[in-house]
């Protein structure tokens, strides 16, 4: 049986995975507005002049005929529209969840700190641990070049 604890590369990607979605909840709350401010359906405020969406106030028709036409939004029935913020909320609502199951997986969350503070004093022991084999390592490295050199030079010598 696999030991269900994640590793570290697994703590990696759950936070690169919550950045993702971080992202996307963005875009997602970045095309409702888009949405909410050019494909509302009027309201009649008295006292003013009556208009289709907000995109018409940004962006009036031309008076001229020469001027280059601008795309006019199509008009929404309030039902549509709701219906469309309706499953904008949905996504917009899942997606926050997601990202919350993922924060759960995060490490440290179930964790005191002083819990916490002995983990990283433990890791920096195993990283200690790891640098001296390491140098080690160079060391034994460098010996065994050396000792090969030593063997090609004399098989050279022997030419």
């Amino acid at each position: 049986m696999a030991d269900p604890t994640p590793t570290k590369h697994q703590h990696q990607d759950i936070l690169t995975q919550v950045q993702d979605e971080i992202d996307m909840l963005l875009n997602q709350m970045h095309s409702a507005l888009a949405l909410i401010r050019h494909r509302a359906p009027h309201s009649a405020i008295p006292g003013q002049p009556l208009l289709s969406s907000f995109a018409e106030v940004e962006n009036p028709p031309p008076n001229t005929q020469g001027a280059s036409s601008t795309e006019t939004p199509t008009p929404v029935t309030w039902e549509s529209f709701e219906s469309d913020i309706r499953e904008i909320a949905k996504d917009i609502i899942l997606k926050e969840q997601q990202i919350e199951t993922l924060i759960a997986n995060l490490p440290g969350l179930k964790k005191s700190e002083e819990e916490q503070v002995e983990q990283m004093r433990e890791l920096e022991r195993e990283l200690e641990g790891l640098e001296g084999e390491r140098v080690q390592a160079v060391a034994e490295r460098k010996r065994l070049v050396g000792l090969v050199e030593g063997c090609i030079g004399r098989v050279g010598g022997m030419e």
